[in-house]
């Protein structure tokens, strides 16, 4: 499973297309956005896992409030002058949201190939023309940090959180036994 999962991220990843415009990117990141909020929901639904169904919604709509209101407060036009709701960039924090929400709940082993999908969303929506750099990392922050806080592990024996502060950073973990 593991093995297919990180071939799935790795195709997704290169074989990007060498004459993509900027409706091809905008197509693949509303496919990669979408895949990963129905995995972040569908997954723990499939496996009668209420509690993580539940806890994807709150991560994904906290992700939705946060990042429409700063879409509201922050007039930024997009790089293609199409509006000025470009900061910060939705579909990379649902995408982050969802990754971050099926890391914790289910493993690295999902979480990993969920983030190098989630991160290629984030870079086709600067290939897109949709978003700057600085959107795409704004909004990778936003959705980080809504699936870690509201999502809670399926396992709780093993838990560890990051953790940085002006000085450094780290990771804390916690077994019980």
């Amino acid at each position: 499973m593991i093995r297919h999962a990180l071939a799935i991220a790795a195709a997704l990843f290169v074989a990007t297309p060498a004459q993509a415009d900027e409706g091809d990117w905008a197509t693949a990141s509303d496919i990669g956005r979408g895949a990963l909020v129905v995995a972040a929901l569908g997954l723990p639904a499939v496996q009668g896992d209420w509690k993580g169904t539940k806890q994807a919604a709150f991560s994904l709509g906290a992700t939705y409030a946060v990042t429409a209101g700063l879409k509201r407060v922050i007039d930024e036009e997009r790089p293609d002058e199409s509006d000025d709701k470009s900061f910060p960039s939705g579909h990379t924090s649902s995408s982050f949201a969802a990754a971050a929400t099926l890391h914790k709940r289910h493993g690295w082993e999902i979480g990993v190939p969920a983030h190098v999908v989630a991160a290629f969303v984030g870079v086709a929506r600067v290939k897109a023309d949709k978003h700057f750099v600085h959107d795409v990392i704004a909004g990778a922050v936003i959705g980080e940090a809504a699936g870690w806080l509201l999502t809670d592990r399926k396992n709780d024996k093993v838990q560890w959180l990051p953790w940085g502060d002006p000085n450094g950073g780290g990771v804390t973990v916690a077994m019980r036994f």
